[in-house]
């Protein structure tokens, strides 16, 4: 649970590094660039994990209402 905490902040530091280059460094670059990446991450290290995850509290929440 730590793990998924310190990640999560993390990860919304870089996201803000990035509009924070973009909005007041005028860097559209680093932005995009930034953007790009933290969306490949995204599809190639969590994608399949946030999908399974919800998976499993749609089964669970169908389990409380029976």
């Amino acid at each position: 649970m730590i793990f998924a905490f310190f990640h999560l902040i993390l990860l919304l530091g870089i996201l803000g590094f990035a509009f924070y280059s973009l909005v007041f460094q005028g860097n559209i670059l680093r932005f995009a660039l930034i953007i790009a990446m933290l969306t490949a991450y995204y599809f190639i290290a969590l994608h399949k994990n946030v999908k399974e995850e919800i998976k499993r509290k749609r089964k669970k929440k169908k389990k409380k209402k029976k």
